[in-house]
């Protein structure tokens, strides 16, 4: 739509708030609401905001940065009233000159897309999220008790949640998000999502609009949705896995002769392996990450077999027109515009250095021997490690730059800190892990 066209809509379709959403440097999803008699302004001239409370921003000495609604990504919120009603758009953070801004990632996934474009590939991502849902007490507050005590794929009345996530698929599909599959996971209170293939600058918005839509539609049934990656100790975490295909003059560039991957998909899939460790204090974001690695089908290992759940990379079993890889190890706690854009220029990079696919593990590592796993490169084992792997990756600071890798760097160590030094961890993880993520 252009700009007279979205002003149309607004007149037409009773708009009278336009919420502007963007995310700090941690994946935090932030907001900033305009009335509809501003919508000409700030679709024309962009909206001023004071970055100096947001994490990773400003130190507040350069603290003043414009919003710019991206008009392709406007949508209704169809939780809000019909009558009066809201729309939102992702946006883009400019300077005041214009320039994008360092630390916009959002910006750095649109670039990381035109380097695909420029080689010819469109990348799609298909995602299977998985999330908790809570009780409330009587104060609508989250309290740390699951929604039900149902497991995977269970039925109603077990599976309490049903009704939920079925208003939640609905939900999202009128946002333009079609869910593909739904059901309960291993859990107690556990649910997965997933979606069709998009693009990949799509993608990352439809999943910060996705956990927005589901805490909003937990919290209208009296239910509290977390993306913590592991609420308990003893039970499965929450994955976020990621299918990934690429295309080139409209066929399926990972298919080889026959089924499985061909060259360049065994060439990308062996960038992103590669650079797996490097890449972990993004895909993996917080110390929480770290607890559900290796265990109930999270992966330890970097390798990759072609079904076994067990590996970092799966290749499913698909036709030739749908060969795709599946990342296992991202977890829905990241901000998916640096995860994105990091994966992806791994994988193009794997493609360009014609890098070698090493042989598949086809075993279980979940039980595996020591001598097979001895002889297999781990995930970093904490978020310090990985934290300090990435500091030191060229890799990572030639993709995102060395400035925004330090600042990531510096507020995921104050965070630490912060945990290490609370009064009461529990307390503080409750607050600053489950509720917010």
């Amino acid at each position: 739509m252009a700009t007279n066209e979205i002003l149309e809509f607004i007149k037409e379709n009773d708009v009278k708030f336009i919420k502007l959403s963007f995310c700090d440097l941690l994946g935090i999803q932030k907001n900033i609401s305009v009335t509809a008699e501003d919508a000409k302004r700030v679709l024309t001239e962009g909206l001023a905001f004071d970055a100096s409370s947001i994490i990773g921003f400003s130190d507040g000495s350069k603290s003043d940065l414009y919003l710019w609604p991206d008009i392709s990504t406007m949508q209704i919120v169809p939780w809000r009233p019909s009558t009066g009603r809201v729309i939102r758009f992702f946006c883009d953070i400019k300077n005041p000159d214009g320039g994008d801004f360092l630390f916009d990632t959002r910006a750095l996934l649109r670039k990381t897309v035109e380097r695909c474009e420029k080689n010819g590939y469109l990348l799609r991502i298909g995602m299977e999220c998985e999330f908790y849902l809570f009780k409330t007490d009587e104060n609508g507050d989250p309290t740390f008790i699951p929604y039900d005590d149902a497991r995977c794929f269970d039925m109603s009345p077990l599976d309490k949640c049903e009704n939920i996530r079925r208003e939640m698929c609905l939900t999202l599909a009128e946002m333009g998000f079609l869910p593909e599959v739904s059901h309960h996971e291993s859990g107690p209170g556990q649910n997965e999502i997933d979606f069709y293939y998009r693009g990949s600058l799509s993608g990352a918005d439809t999943l910060m609009a996705f956990k927005g839509a589901i805490k909003a539609i937990a919290d209208k049934n009296g239910a509290f949705a977390s993306f913590m990656p592991k609420p308990f100790s003893d039970k499965s975490g929450s994955g976020l896995h990621l299918n990934i295909s690429l295309y080139k003059n409209g066929q399926n560039a990972f298919s080889g002769n026959g089924e499985g991957l061909g060259e360049l998909g065994r060439s990308f899939v062996a960038g992103v392996l590669f650079r797996s460790r490097e890449m972990a204090a993004f895909i993996n974001s917080n110390f929480n990450s770290y607890q559900r690695l290796g265990e109930f089908e999270a992966p330890l290992y970097v390798s990759w077999s072609q079904q076994n759940r067990s590996q970092l990379i799966r290749i499913p079993s698909a036709n030739k027109r749908d060969v795709c890889m599946e990342l296992r190890n991202p977890d829905p706690a990241l901000n998916p515009y640096l995860a994105f854009t990091l994966i992806i220029n791994a994988g193009l990079d794997g493609i360009e250095n014609n890098m070698t696919l090493p042989l598949p593990v086809d075993e279980n590592l979940y039980d595996a021997e020591d001598a097979i796993t001895s002889k297999l490169e781990r995930l970093p084992a904490t978020f310090e490690d990985a934290l300090q792997i990435a500091l030191n990756s060229d890799f990572v600071n030639k993709v995102i730059g060395e400035d925004l890798n330090r600042e990531y760097f510096n507020c995921k160590t104050h965070e630490l800190r912060e945990l290490e030094s609370a009064p009461d961890r529990d307390v503080l993880i409750f607050n600053n892990y489950f509720k917010r993520i």
